[in-house]
């Protein structure tokens, strides 16, 4: 999961003005990052301006996702990631920093306002800081654990397996199961493979 970009921009009656960006292009070659950042502003700035106020979309360019929200005032973000960010925590990401970038910097400014004009300096803070998503949102962080448990859950059955012991020789031992589910299993281990443990 990759964040490469976070842009604030303002939706003017004709085109979008960028206000503040923040950049991670590391993971492209040296000599093409400034083309890269070049082709995010130029995106960004595209999907602004074909959005309607007032809305949040994903937009799908090559292997990248455009995450964008812009309000009812104009005020526009984008987040610029991989396929496999999660789309509510971009969303989640573009809530706060619009909220924030609006208490800090007067709308009076949005219209004629550029990044070298501009004095809000928190997006490469939230660049880093969203970089892994299981850190910032606690229901990716749960998802994230419970997943942990499945593997470690699926390694604990193939241990017993690999200790020679089999499954049929398990349910003719328990004293736990009646003669007909014992029964059941042999059947239904017969017909089909539904009861192979993976």
């Amino acid at each position: 999961m990759k964040l490469y970009c976070i842009s604030i921009l303002y939706k003017g009656l004709s085109k979008a003005n960028l206000l503040k960006a923040a950049y991670d292009v590391s993971s492209f070659g040296f000599f093409h990052r400034t083309g890269v950042q070049e082709f995010m502003v130029f995106t960004s700035s595209i999907i602004v301006e074909r959005t309607n106020k007032g809305t949040r979309a994903s937009v799908k360019e090559q292997e990248y996702l455009c995450h964008v929200y812009i309000q009812e005032d104009g005020l526009a973000g984008v987040v610029i990631s991989d396929h496999e960010y999660p789309t509510r925590v971009a969303f989640t990401l573009l809530n706060k920093v619009l909220d924030e970038f609006s208490m800090q910097v007067k709308n009076i400014d949005w219209p004629s306002g550029s990044p070298a004009t501009v004095n809000y300096i928190a997006l490469d803070g939230y660049l880093a800081k969203y970089q892994n998503p299981r850190e910032t949102d606690a229901l990716t962080k749960v998802q994230a654990e419970l997943d942990e448990t499945k593997i470690i859950l699926h390694n604990t059955m193939e241990s017993l397996m690999q200790r020679g012991e089999k499954l049929d020789d398990l349910v003719s031992k328990s004293d736990n199961l009646s003669l007909q589910s014992k029964a059941f299993y042999k059947t239904a281990r017969k017909q089909n493979s539904c009861c192979k443990l993976m």
